[in-house]
């Protein structure tokens, strides 16, 4: 005789009929809800009587992020590593650390596209002293290297395009490099973002976070060299280059000042992701240049570095 006292279980997986197994489902994820829901009424009643089990619960639970699941990373430079400090105070620089303004160039590919002009005239507004020279089809980028040198540029930067969209920027360091080729996605301009708000003639603080690496900290000069070292703080704007994962993040913002004990943050604008692709030893020179760091697909070997 059958045993009638035996429970069968029967999983979603496997019963074909679809409306069947969704039926099933739906009465295992409520079961599921609403023991969780008596767990946690239990919980609350035995930490009402006692409320050391809640501290103990609280200081346990601590929640996994990017920062306490990252693994190590051996190109991590500490804080006081002498030997990189001692670098930076002789790399090519360090006399922007030390009170030389910058003078940047920006121009485009020949004949360039409105969203790739609309896009540059963004950047106009964000690095101060920075230049916009509209590029002829006659003139080849090494001739343009040379023209900021005699003049005296301190870096320039070309935006470049693909169906009449900006697709990449290259950052050259002068007047001896290095040079930097990045991949530009992404992209939205400050009248696109919701409550965005108005950018001012202010030098704008700027925030560079997680740049940790040796090739890191190459790249955060670099975009450090762009930047007036001297903020005007009255002007309450900020400029981020956050990286995560080796995706460059850029933000602008104002800090907006609610109340004596609130601050807020207003989007101004405009926002873009950027990818290294390559970084070159000197001026740009893409037949015989000695590339520094090349990206290759077999580097990203986990997402937690």
């Amino acid at each position: 005789m059958p045993d009638n006292n035996r429970t069968y279980k029967i999983l979603p997986s496997e019963v074909k009929n679809k409306a069947k197994r969704e039926e099933i489902y739906g009465k295992i994820k409520k079961a599921k809800s609403k023991a969780n829901l008596q767990r946690r009424k239990d919980r609350k009643k035995e930490e009402a009587a006692n409320p050391e089990l809640r501290e103990a619960r609280l200081r346990e639970n601590i929640p996994a992020t990017q920062e306490n699941t990252r693994e190590f990373d051996e190109a991590v430079v500490q804080e006081a590593d002498e030997e990189v400090v001692q670098e930076e105070e002789e790399d090519e620089f360090a006399q922007y650390f030390n009170g030389q303004a910058p003078k940047v160039l920006i121009t485009t590919t020949p004949n360039a596209g409105k969203k790739t002009v609309g896009f540059v005239e963004e950047l106009v507004s964000v690095i101060p002293n920075l230049e916009y020279v509209k590029r002829g089809r006659k003139f080849e980028l090494q001739q343009i290297i040379q023209f900021c040198r005699n003049r005296e540029y301190t870096d320039l930067i070309v935006i470049t395009e693909d169906h009449k969209v900006p697709s990449h920027l290259t950052l050259i360091h002068l007047p001896e490099g290095p040079t930097a080729h990045f991949r530009l996605t992404s992209i939205t301009e400050g009248q696109q973002i919701l409550g965005h708000g108005r950018a001012t003639c202010h030098y704008p603080e700027l925030i560079l976070n997680q740049f940790s690496t040796r090739l890191g900290h190459t790249i955060g000069r670099m975009f450090a060299a762009l930047f007036p070292q001297v903020p005007e703080f009255q002007g309450r704007q900020v400029a981020t280059f956050h990286n995560q994962r080796d995706y460059i993040f850029f933000r602008r913002h104002r800090y907006v000042f609610r109340s004596g004990k609130r601050v807020d943050l207003q989007e101004i604008g405009p926002k873009f992701t950027l990818k290294l692709r390559w970084l070159q030893k000197g001026l740009y020179d893409p037949s015989s240049g000695e590339y520094e760091w090349i990206y290759k697909a077999d580097l990203e070997t986990s997402r937690r570095r």
